[in-house]
């Protein structure tokens, strides 16, 4: 299979669909007899081959089974999906998947924690025409698809301070808003990470104006990513991102611990449904 044997990440999406037709036409199938076989439809996987669409993690899974392609697929779309977002987040979308350790602060519900209705409602804002909406569904994908890493094995070890502020924003979809809390309820009550809200009672801080996160390795490395008025910076300095340690510190501080953090998202559902 050499011909998607080299493949980087500017041509993620493109070795996936080479390595799609090259799977389907090794093995004898027509289209129209792989549409038969599996429960896509005979355009949509014609799409996925072209390089057009990017699928759903399930999808590529279902393939490798189908061929028996020992997760090549799941691989190649894991490039993939990475190319949804732009080059400036690209490093950190690296780092984040094989992070030991990760700290974040955010205003809104944090990627990784937020349902699918929910991540489709707060990327569709700015879409206005039928090519965007595409582009809004594949960026909902990509998101959803950062949520794995909540569940690697061995597990990451992830702290999630959330601004009150988040919570007092719900979606119009009132059904997918309190989907949402119940999710973050659920995920606080599990190992898979610790969850503090910050109060508005906590009054002003110097992370206001956007989200951080802090990432280690298993080598110990370590980066701060920011994110705020619509710019993104990546700091591998050591002694800048442990200053941002110290801030994030400072924060922890200030929020609340994770036992109350659960009761105050309980006590916001319970406004949302009287």
């Amino acid at each position: 299979m050499a011909e998607v044997a080299d493949v980087d990440e500017e041509s993620g999406r493109a070795a996936l669909g080479r390595a799609l037709r090259y799977l389907r036409e090794k093995s004898g199938r027509s289209l129209g007899r792989l549409a038969e076989e599996t429960r896509y439809d005979k355009s949509y996987l014609y799409r996925l081959e072209m390089g057009q669409r990017l699928s759903k993690l399930a999808v590529m899974e279902d393939l490798d089974r189908h061929y028996e392609s020992g997760g090549l697929l799941v691989q190649l779309w894991k490039a993939a999906r990475r190319e949804v977002f732009k080059d400036k987040y690209k490093e950190f979308m690296r780092l984040e998947p094989a992070a030991r350790i990760m700290h974040l602060f955010t205003l809104g519900i944090p990627g990784i924690l937020q349902t699918e209705a929910v991540a489709r409602e707060l990327l569709s804002g700015a879409q206005e025409t039928d090519d965007e909406a595409e582009l809004v569904e594949e960026q909902v994908i990509a998101r959803m698809g950062r949520q794995h890493l909540l569940h690697r094995k061995p597990a990451p070890s992830v702290r999630i301070i959330m601004d009150e502020y988040a919570l007092r924003r719900p979606v119009k979809d009132a059904k997918a808003w309190d989907e949402q809390l119940t999710h973050l309820i659920d995920m606080a009550e599990t190992s898979s990470a610790v969850l503090q809200v910050l109060p508005f009672a906590a009054g002003a801080h110097h992370l206001m104006d956007g989200s951080l996160t802090l990432l280690w390795q298993d080598d110990g490395s370590a980066v701060a990513y920011t994110e705020g008025n619509g710019c993104a910076e990546l700091i591998e300095d050591p002694a800048e991102v442990t200053r941002y340690r110290l801030s994030y510190d400072r924060l922890r501080d200030l929020a609340l611990p994770p036992s109350d953090s659960i009761a105050f998202i309980r006590g916001v559902l319970e406004e949302h449904r009287s």
